[in-house]
């Protein structure tokens, strides 16, 4: 089956001449001259790929772009504009264009970004060969599918990933199975945890210093970014990067070189930056807290991580991957679980995600003694939330 790509373009000739580029390719073009046409035949298809000019009368690709967005349609959109226009451009990428592509456009580049495009949209249904290669992330759910895929894509790329997600939702396992599948898989894999380094410390950390830099350098040191040349840094919560030091780390990534404390010698270094944050770093660039031009440099592929609370059919593949893992370094057989205990599991939110979960389940295995957990060794907001307290409390007034 041809990929489908719906063109929007009000433009007759460019409507004639780029449709016929694509469908010498092997594509399946779909046209409209205006984006609510475009809007009219998404009900009827589902295209691979979305074609958008940004001039268009009525409703103008940036706002359909906008529409797209609030409607949940998660597919591909390539902006076309004309060289005045790339502001435009720009602002298109913000709310997650795949692509833009200048007028006129170059065929090759077309084919090749329309084909980049399509493939991200056409995710396997066959997800079974993911388990095998990333057996460390556990979960069947679209949401993590759809992760698995972009692991996949980006892995033996050089490009910086930006990994987003509540606190507990693995972000580091994510990096970690980066970095396996990745053509840097023999190099250091360098950790940086923003919160844990004291801010005075941490320019010294990251660039290095040479002895008698500043009081107590009584000898030279690599930086943690010397240290990850070849191979990848991580840096974990990279919204806690004091403002100071951004512009500084922005240099590095833009040169691809750093300075220690106190040389005036450059040194060359090829790192691939793999970053993670809980914040929402977009409202910190509006409020000034972090460089918008450090934001897109770290934000070239971006993989979220829904909260547990979003994939809860991963539950109980998770709670057994728990119990194994807790009965084992416990020197416990595997337990097994009385019924409403999954029903409790199920039920509950899971604030601190993930993380939570291990924590609860590894409780209920220390605290089981015969080989069955029930309800009572699950900490009681679990139990609250389940609404067990309760049928208990009124079971015992009946009787």
């Amino acid at each position: 089956m041809k990929p489908k790509i719906l063109f929007i373009d009000d433009e007759i000739n460019s409507l004639k001449a780029i449709s016929a580029i694509l469908e010498k390719s092997g594509f399946e073009v779909i046209t409209a001259k205006t984006a609510e046409e475009g809007i009219g035949k998404l009900h009827n298809i589902t295209p691979n790929c979305i074609l958008l000019d940004y001039r268009l009368p009525g409703m103008n690709g940036i706002e359909m772009l906008k529409w797209l967005k609030e409607k949940n349609y998660h597919i591909p959109i390539v902006i076309l504009t004309a060289f005045g226009t790339i502001e435009k451009a720009v602002e298109a990428m913000k709310l997650e264009a795949f692509h833009y592509l200048v007028k006129p456009v170059d065929p090759d580049l077309l084919i090749d970004v329309i084909k980049e495009a399509a493939t991200k949209h056409t995710i396997p249904l066959d997800y079974s060969s993911y388990e095998k290669k990333f057996p460390e992330i556990i979960g069947r759910s679209k949401a993590i599918r759809e992760v698995f895929y972009i692991i996949e894509m980006v892995a033996k790329s050089n490009a910086n990933v930006l990994i987003t997600g509540e606190s507990g939702t693995g972000k580091e396992l994510i990096a970690r199975a980066i970095y396996k599948h990745s053509l840097r898989k023999n190099k250091p894999f360098v950790v940086v945890d923003c919160t844990t380094i004291p801010e005075n410390l941490l320019e010294s950390e990251l660039f290095g210093y040479e002895k008698g830099a500043f009081t107590g350098a009584t000898e030279k040191k690599k930086g943690l970014i010397e240290l990850a040349n070849g191979g990848p840094l991580f840096l974990d919560e990279i919204g806690e990067l004091p403002l100071n030091l951004q512009k500084k780390f922005l240099r590095f990534l833009q040169e691809k070189e750093i300075q220690r404390l106190g040389s005036l010698n450059k040194i060359k270094v090829d790192v691939r930056i793999i970053s993670a944050t809980n914040q929402d770093l977009e409202r910190a660039v509006k409020e000034g807290a972090f460089r918008e031009d450090l934001y897109w440099r770290l934000n070239v592929v971006r993989i979220h991580l829904p909260p547990l609370r979003e994939r809860k059919e991963d539950i109980p593949l998770l709670v057994q991957h728990f119990l194994n893992k807790y009965a084992k370094e416990n020197n416990k057989p595997i337990p097994n679980l009385e019924p409403e205990v999954m029903d409790a599991l199920m039920s509950y939110d899971w604030p601190g995600n993930i993380r939570e979960l291990a924590h609860v389940i590894e409780r209920a295995v220390v605290l089981s003694p015969s080989g069955i957990i029930s309800i009572k060794h699950l900490p009681r907001r679990i139990k609250e939330k389940s609404g067990w307290e309760e049928r208990r409390r009124f079971y015992e007034i009946t009787i």
